[in-house]
């Protein structure tokens, strides 16, 4: 194994100077447009380790493997990557085609119209956040990325070429049409706008995605090391150790796997600070970094499918909007951001005191199963619940108040108190 260099990061991408701002830019490799944007979620790999063990590799520092990575142009490959994410919530892969209805906008007279498309992403997307799941993904340039769900008996694709993106579920035999974001895949996976962009923003699907984010917090508040080689889909890595200086943050620790040519990360795990196994463990388990073929990403509905526009999807949702809009100003206020580095947290106004037990707007069975969900809190804010993932936590004060973050209970009670 080779020596672990470390260097303390005091910069967003580096040591103080050491990284030419120039070469400050995130890897260029970039999932679909449709794709590239669905959380904060998390993720896990089980890494393809070679006989021989870990790679004795040229030694290298903290800032110059940040670099690398930034530095790195890999816009074309395949390969599987495996996800498991255990944030503490129940899976959401079980439910397939019916949470994708659930979550899809709804209209229409009919049956099928009524339950939305089951191909729509929004919801196929956000099974990644729990459970585990194998992904099948290729990508030529920014205009080409295919993302493919496997299942067991059935597979989930999304496909943007150009300016088309269609997703398909073959389950239901249900496809979901739209155009790309203007701005093209980039725009979309750096947060930009697009009239029909297919998929919900920044939900991480590869090793790029996340490590992207996590190097964004690499300030004054983070301890960034090499923490020696690995062996990952069969090629030789360098390990980036990431750790929060901060404390009461829930993230123990980040380790991104960087491949040793091509800069590109092929493995992300995070450890929460409680302990135990990873919360977020993605990684390739197999790589090729040659052009795929074209046909990877030619799509056209099969015989017989139903297919959803995405604009008749968005007028059907518009149906749907709620005649009371109490409430709804607090709710789409700007936040307040309080705090830096690992343990900022988010402070909402939804506007409104949340119902007491026994009241008309929250029955007293209704109030008992959310008090189950969460621990009660007291202070200086008065009274509220605290609901717990192994990341996230957020406090909901009993006069309308939300505080969420990748913190501890006692620091969201702290900053609740301080900011009353």
């Amino acid at each position: 194994m080779a020596p672990n260099d470390s260097a303390q990061i005091t910069g967003e991408t580096g040591e103080s100077g050491d990284v030419p701002a120039g070469r400050r830019r995130a890897a260029r490799y970039v999932v679909p447009a449709a794709v590239a944007g669905v959380a904060a979620a998390t993720i896990g790999l089980v890494p393809a380790l070679a006989a021989t063990g870990d790679p004795d590799l040229p030694k290298i520092s903290a800032a110059k493997l940040i670099e690398k990575i930034a530095a790195s142009d890999t816009e074309r490959l395949s390969g599987t990557v495996k996800i498991t994410t255990d944030l503490g919530i129940p899976a959401l892969g079980g439910l397939g085609g019916s949470a994708a209805g659930a979550l899809a906008p709804k209209g229409g007279t009919d049956a099928g119209e009524g339950r939305g498309s089951a191909a729509e992403p929004t919801g196929r997307m956000m099974e990644l956040a729990s459970g585990e799941h194998t992904l099948r993904v290729a990508a030529d340039g920014p205009d080409k990325q295919r993302v493919s769900i496997l299942d067991k008996a059935a597979e989930y694709s999304l496909i943007h070429n150009g300016d088309e993106v269609w997703a398909y579920d073959s389950a239901s035999n249900e496809a979901y049409h739209s155009k790309a974001p203007a701005d093209g895949a980039k725009g979309s996976a750096k947060g930009g706008k697009g009239k029909d962009q297919a998929a919900p923003k920044d939900l991480p699907a590869t090793p790029q995605d996340f490590a992207q984010h996590a190097l964004k917090a690499a300030g004054d508040t983070t301890s960034v090391t090499v923490d020696g080689t690995a062996r990952i889909a069969g090629r030789d890595a360098y390990q980036l150790l990431i750790k929060p200086k901060q404390q009461n943050s829930t993230i123990g620790s980040i380790t991104v796997a960087v491949d040793s040519k091509t800069g590109t990360p092929l493995k992300f795990t995070l450890l929460p600070s409680s302990g135990g196994k990873a919360a977020i463990d993605v990684g390739f388990t197999k790589v090729d970094f040659s052009r795929p073929a074209a046909s990877t990403f030619d799509f056209s509905p099969p015989k017989g499918a139903k297919v959803t526009e995405a604009d008749e999807s968005k007028a059907a949702g518009k149906h749907q909007a709620p005649k009371d809009a109490k409430g709804a100003k607090g709710l789409g206020a700007e936040p307040n951001v309080i705090g830096e580095g690992w343990t900022t947290v988010v402070q909402l106004d939804t506007g409104g005191k949340a119902p007491a037990a026994g009241s008309k707007g929250m029955p007293a069975q209704a109030q008992q199963f959310m008090d189950a969900l969460g621990d009660k809190v007291n202070g200086k804010f008065g009274s509220g619940t605290v609901f717990k993932t192994r990341l996230v936590n957020a406090l909901m004060t009993d006069d309308g108040k939300v505080y969420v973050g990748a913190v501890t209970k006692d620091a969201l009670v702290k900053i609740a108190n301080e900011a009353k």
